[in-house]
């Protein structure tokens, strides 16, 4: 894959053309470039490469005249902030590469890239995945363009023109409904919205509601049975039928479903007529099932009749890169449901963001950005806000805002030092130590991190 390096600086361009030889396995072959216009001759010559573009060589003009013959461009810059993180990807980067630029980091994002433009060419045109990213996703709604997403947009391709059952697993909030329905949907994409997607949570149901609800019942199988009625299986013929929570199913249950797994017919409560049913069934817990296995709670049979595409989803924890995408998604369209002037989050919001561990993951951060547009109005949002929003969401309980506490149990404020200590330490663990990477987030420069460290380490 041919990667064209814009750089005014020679001794850039020499360090990045000896990263990329001796560290890619010959995966990567550098071309140099002084100027945005030796970049456009190199492209012209050989289209269809990664643009590696230093935002002060070519004046932060990402869309050069033949930049679209780049496969992704990605940017890169001495003075990395946020503020400059986020132009670059509006103005067409992919990624962004904070200066000093490590060999390790180096070759991650430029196999990133590889993956994230072959992800999308093995989308035929019309796919869900094509349609999905032209509004606004990165594929069939999710948002997200992590090595961790990019793994489980392959997952969900592979496994999506098969009938076996799916078993998805992952911490709440990680989106697993949306997996099951992507998978739905790129099973036959043309086809996709004439069959029938029907999910059922199995946690949200009354026991004894439960068998109803996913086989049916003929009239006066139970007080208050005054018509027959189809259940979720019934309903899903030749569609999907989405599992949540399996692990909350009553035993009993799971016992019919195996049946109705392994014969492919139901017969509705209350009644003897045996119907055929054509449904893939795709399961979902927030637990482990092979504990739930062991602990009784979850049949061994159901289980391995269940689990034979088993596809886990990664917690935000763990793909913090798609932290802010998600929550600009999210601002805007809240901000549009709402009727508020957001356009975007300031850099100390931003900082807290990445700072979070998330453990409500997308669904959190998706709560938290709602109630801040609820809760406040344009043209960016703050630290200030978010931290309002957080109390909205703790019932007003006074809570210390997202990212290090400001304030200790005693209620005695924390000295503006040791603030700001906590503040660089959070973000250099966030970005497992990388000094660059942290800087970009505070929107400080790297030089800052060093000095206070220094007098950190001498007090």
């Amino acid at each position: 894959m041919a990667v064209v390096i814009v750089d005014a600086d020679p001794t850039q361009r020499r360090n990045l053309v000896s990263m990329i030889t001796e560290r890619s396995e010959g995966r990567f072959a550098a071309t140099a470039c002084a100027s945005a216009e030796e970049a456009e001759a190199a492209l012209r010559a050989a289209p269809g490469g990664i643009v590696l573009a230093d935002l002060d060589t070519i004046g932060g003009a990402l869309r050069l005249p033949e930049m679209g013959a780049a496969r992704t461009t990605i940017a890169t810059s001495a003075n990395p902030s946020l503020a400059a993180a986020i132009a670059a990807m509006k103005g067409g980067a992919a990624d962004f590469l904070p200066k000093p630029i490590g060999a390790k980091a180096l070759i991650e994002h430029l196999e990133a890239a590889v993956a994230g433009w072959q992800t999308e060419t093995r989308a035929a045109a019309g796919q869900p995945a094509r349609a999905a990213k032209q509004a606004g996703a990165d594929f069939a709604g999710f948002i997200g363009r992590s090595p961790a997403m990019l793994a489980v947009y392959e997952q969900i391709r592979r496994m999506a023109p098969s009938r076996a059952p799916v078993f998805i697993t992952g911490e709440s909030g990680t989106g697993k409904e949306l997996t099951a329905e992507a998978i739905h949907a790129c099973a036959t994409p043309e086809g996709a919205s004439e069959r029938p997607f029907v999910a059922i949570n199995c946690s949200a149901i009354p026991k004894d509601l439960m068998e109803s609800e996913i086989f049916g019942h003929v009239r006066g199988a139970f007080t208050g049975a005054s018509e027959s009625r189809a259940g979720a299986a019934e309903l899903a013929d030749g569609g999907t039928l989405f599992l949540d929570e399996l692990t909350e199913m009553d035993l009993g249950l799971q016992a019919k479903l195996l049946r109705f797994v392994q014969t492919g017919s139901l017969r509705r409560v209350g009644g003897s007529e045996v119907t055929p049913v054509n449904v893939r069934i795709v399961s979902a817990t927030n637990r482990d099932p092979a504990s739930e296995v062991a602990s009784g709670r979850l049949r061994a049979d159901l289980f391995y009749r269940l689990h034979v595409l088993p596809i886990h989803l990664p917690p935000l924890q763990g793909r913090r890169e798609d932290i802010l995408p998600l929550a600009e998604a999210f601002l805007a369209r809240f901000a549009a449901e709402e009727g508020r002037a957001f356009a975007g989050l300031d850099g100390a919001a931003m900082a807290m963001l990445m700072a979070h561990p998330w453990p409500g993951n997308v669904r959190q951060l998706a709560n938290l950005i709602r109630r801040a547009v609820v809760l406040d109005d344009g043209p960016v949002v703050t630290a200030a806000m978010l931290s309002e929003s957080i109390r909205a969401a703790e019932g007003g309980s006074g809570a210390a805002p997202v990212g290090p506490a400001s304030q200790t149990a005693s209620g005695v404020i924390s000295s503006y030092w040791e603030q700001e200590r906590a503040i660089i330490e959070s973000a250099l663990a966030t970005f497992g130590g990388n000094i660059a990477k942290a800087a970009a987030a505070l929107d400080i420069s790297p030089s800052t991190i060093y000095r206070k460290r220094q007098s950190w380490a001498g007090s």
